[in-house]
């Protein structure tokens, strides 16, 4: 039986660039099971593989795919009988996929921009995600039960709507969100037609443009024939960060005709404490520096002479932290780890991905600066499960396969 890590050598998979999509077309290939998904990458990986030209058994035969079975030495392989299938978008390091993938689904797509997100999200899921979802055609995305993507927040320019109205032009979605990524992602879902979707975004999308943004989207979905549910959710009742995102769960009303019954999963005890996550022996390179130090204790004194509220955060190790963030790689000052005897410290690449509930075996191939973008965009994977699990339920109750209960979940694993 053929690993996948001798595949990856022999094959060259790997992730030195942007917009790779002969390896993209490959390893979705290499994950599609006989079951019509196959037929969207086929021509393209057969293509790529017959260009190398390749010498050796038991690779030189372009159809291997369908001949020989492949063994996922990866640390999250796909999953073998799924029962329901998802694409996701906007996929980052893969902390949505973490998530429904353990609950049994089938990833059949996946896109993200970063190609050092891809790099991670292929050393974990065996899986190098197509590039700009702005060059993707939406009719060479396979059909799927569910659509995930935590979409960028990017401005929604409502100008010019009243004047429209006033001339009787459309101003529907197409209209308004044009030039947005959440553009893309609406003609992704006007096409494809998934029975549900969740989306995840900051907080602030509740509140930005005085709201215009969220009703713009709002009215977007169910324009497309979605009911939707969102609800802003905190992290800290699953991790000892405070981390609040806006989630989106729909529904199609054309499947469902409105008798779902989903709910957001109840929120159990917030128990977690910072101390937790952290490593015994961690490396002194993430102790700052005097110089840093120093300028992080003037820089806070400077703004609360002003009356404002910028600074440090030397975290209580028996309480939870601040978000962590994208930026928490320039100085690490939302987020500091005091020390006896030694200036504070940042958090390690491996105790920010606990901090965010990724497991020990999740493998970080990047940088620490990489790193630290990387887990400072993610998704709360425990929370996101939890999530997860009510839909997916939700789903499968429709589709006859069992009904279940909802409950809290256990934060506890």
């Amino acid at each position: 039986m053929l690993k996948y890590s001798d595949i990856r050598k022999i094959l060259n998979i790997s992730v030195t660039g942007p917009e790779l999509s002969e390896l993209a077309y490959l390893t979705h290939y290499l994950q599609s099971q006989k079951n019509g998904i196959s037929q969207y990458y086929k021509h393209q990986a057969i293509e790529y593989l017959n260009r190398l030209k390749l010498n050796s058994d038991p690779i030189d035969e372009p159809y291997f795919q369908e001949k020989l079975p492949i063994s996922w030495d990866i640390p999250f392989p796909p999953v073998d009988k799924p029962k329901f299938t998802f694409i996701d978008l906007f996929a980052g390091i893969g902390g949505f996929r973490l998530a429904f993938q353990s609950l049994g689904g089938k990833c059949v797509f996946t896109s993200e921009y970063n190609y050092f997100a891809q790099k991670t999200y292929e050393a974990n899921f065996g899986e190098v995600p197509f590039g700009d979802i702005t060059k993707i055609d939406e009719n060479e995305i396979p059909d799927h039960d569910i659509l995930i993507a935590g979409f960028p927040c990017q401005p929604f320019s409502i100008a010019g709507v009243s004047k429209k109205n006033a001339l009787g032009r459309s101003h529907g979605f197409k209209d308004l969100t044009q030039g947005t990524l959440f553009f893309d992602l609406a003609r992704i879902i006007e096409a494809k037609r998934p029975k549900t979707f969740l989306l995840e975004n900051v907080k602030n999308l509740v509140s930005h443009d005085s709201g215009k943004t969220f009703e713009v989207i709002s009215k977007t979905l169910y324009e497309l024939g979605y009911k939707i549910y969102p609800q802003v959710l905190d992290g800290k009742y699953f991790v000892p960060q405070h981390r609040e995102r806006i989630v989106i769960v729909g529904f199609l009303v054309d499947k469902f005709n409105g008798k779902e019954t989903f709910r957001f999963p109840e929120m159990p005890a917030p128990i977690h404490k910072l101390v937790d996550i952290l490593e015994p022996n961690p490396d002194p390179k993430y102790t700052l520096t005097n110089k840093l130090w120093e300028y992080l204790q003037k820089y806070s004194e400077k703004h609360k002479a002003k009356g404002n509220g910028f600074g440090f955060g030397l975290t209580d190790l028996n309480g939870i932290s601040r978000t962590l963030s994208a930026r928490y790689y320039k100085d690490g000052s939302e987020i500091l780890i005091p020390q006896k005897d030694k200036n504070p410290r940042r958090l390690t690449p491996r105790e920010c991905a606990r901090l965010q509930g990724y497991p020990d075996k999740f493998i970080i191939p990047v940088s620490d600066n990489q790193a630290y973008r990387q887990f400072g965009n993610s998704v709360v994977v425990p929370m996101m499960k939890a999530v997860a699990s009510n839909l997916v339920s939700e789903l499968q109750r429709h589709n006859g396969q069992y009904t279940s209960k909802r409950r809290t979940i256990s934060t506890k694993s």
